[in-house]
């Protein structure tokens, strides 16, 4: 787990005013950092061109160059020249030691966009945009120095954006690169380090990268057990009953002991699920939602949840009246895709936006909520999930395309399901299911679009 950050210039400052480190000091290490990628990952046959801006960020790749330099063919361009103070410092030094600087772009087998850091908040000109335009048309190896030129530090892009492999940030990770947008631009993100370690680098932050080996499976290392050791989850099945067999086989293949659908009619299920009219006396946990649609009269649900169990919340149940009766709960979680959230926001009288305000802001629209609901465990599904509970919050970077498939929701439902009736805290039970539902999709061999349910069902069981 890693920490995140909204910003990294108050951490520069403090590094100035507390530990007596100057600009060009941190400026070096950063330039030494990304030097330090290129020579682990690229031999000295490819050439580099760095695209540098007139700020410091383009200072950042000056110097870069000037340290690649001699070791392979290094080129740099500045097309808006060189400005602050340091951009030109650095300028001077590479010139002195013989670093070739251009009139026009050229091509090289790795592009570095060194143009814009963070700190850019304007619309890109003309003039930027045909850049980035001609930047993206090149056949090479494109890495971002501190992030890619045209994410700003919302996690909104602009119309043209670098499209970086990598990117390599500065000090610590900033949470624009986390954004659904920023996810088709930066690739692989790395962590650059400035001149002292991360650890005294970075100050508390409420928000965390979730990474692949902070999961904790639901290992079973007690020898004298039974079926009723490993709780019982109980599913509301409603009009598309499909979507709560996904559930309960997923909950099955993550370790609950018992599945139970509860169902106004017989359903045609698997036979390792159970089906019953009433909650088993024994149910450990309760998930609902899911298919749920008009099968149930308001009182057959209210009858369902009389007990104080711990509940998953998805889908249609997010429209239902008994919805803002249930946030005030104890041990829930919720599930929601964007557009269901923006549902959400609107009935907790937060926000009345679309999809697309929403998915321009997310992280704001998710700190709202989980300062109203701070007991509530919110999971926002999207290109990167955003975990909340007691105002800390948590992305799964780890999901990818092969999860747009109908029924994926259904079975992160199941498996965040299954970890509840096993007694995880519903926080725990959201991280880690969640870890397990994108993680067993990145283990998928075959064609990207050809995932389905059960075979990310089967997938959690070989983690």
């Amino acid at each position: 787990m890693q920490k995140i950050f909204y910003e990294l210039a108050s951490l520069d400052q403090r590094c100035y005013d507390t530990f007596g480190l100057s600009e060009d000091i941190l400026m070096e290490h950063a330039a030494d950092g990304m030097r330090e990628y290129i020579t682990a990952h690229y031999d000295t046959a490819h050439s580099i061109l760095i695209v540098c801006g007139s700020g410091n960020n383009g200072a950042d790749g000056i110097a870069l160059g000037r340290i690649l330099h001699g070791s392979y063919a290094v080129t740099l361009y500045l097309p808006f020249g060189a400005k602050s103070a340091m951009a030109q410092l650095q300028l001077r030094r590479a010139e002195k030691i013989g670093v070739r600087v251009i009139e026009t772009l050229c091509s090289a087998d790795i592009v570095v966009d060194a143009l814009f850091g963070t700190g850019f908040s304007r619309t890109f000109d003309a003039r930027s945009t045909a850049l980035l335009q001609q930047l993206n048309a090149m056949t090479a190896v494109k890495i971002a120095c501190d992030i890619p030129s045209g994410v700003h530090l919302d996690g909104t892009l602009e119309s043209e954006t670098f499209q970086a492999d990598v990117t390599l940030s500065m000090g610590a990770l900033k949470r624009a690169m986390f954004s659904d947008a920023a996810k088709e631009v930066v690739g692989t993100v790395e962590v650059v380090n400035l001149g002292v370690s991360r650890n005294v680098y970075e100050t508390p932050s409420d928000w965390m990268l979730l990474e692949a080996d902070d999961v904790k499976l639901p290992h079973r290392l007690r020898h004298n057990t039974h079926k009723g050791s490993f709780g019982h989850l109980g599913i509301i099945c409603g009009e598309k009953q499909g979507a709560a067999v996904i559930a309960g086989s997923a909950a099955l293949r993550f370790g609950a002991g018992l599945v139970t659908l509860l169902s106004n009619e017989n359903v045609q299920l698997p036979y390792e699920l159970m089906q019953s009219h009433l909650l088993p006396a024994t149910t450990t946990a309760l998930a609902i939602g899911m298919g749920l649609g008009n099968e149930f009269s308001d009182n057959e649900l209210s009858a369902h949840l009389q007990h104080d169990l711990p509940l998953i919340l998805d889908a249609d149940i997010f429209a239902h009246p008994l919805f803002t009766t249930l946030l005030q709960r104890p041990n829930i979680v919720l599930t929601p895709h964007p557009k269901e959230f923006t549902t959400i926001l609107r009935v907790c009288g937060i926000a009345d936006i679309d999809v697309d305000t929403l998915q321009r802001d997310r992280f704001q629209y998710v700190e709202a909520f989980s300062r109203r609901f701070a007991n509530v465990v919110l999971l926002l599904k999207g290109a990167n999930v955003i975990i909340a509970h007691q105002e800390r919050y948590y992305i799964n970077p780890l999901g990818s395309n092969l999860l747009a498939k109908g029924g994926s929701g259904d079975v992160l439902s199941g498996l965040i399901g299954a970890l509840l009736a096993q007694g995880y805290t519903p926080l725990d039970a959201a991280i880690h299911a969640s870890l397990a539902h994108t993680l067993s999709a990145q283990a998928f061999t075959q064609h990207s679009y050809a995932l389905t349910p059960q075979a990310l069902i089967e997938g959690v069981g070989t983690l």
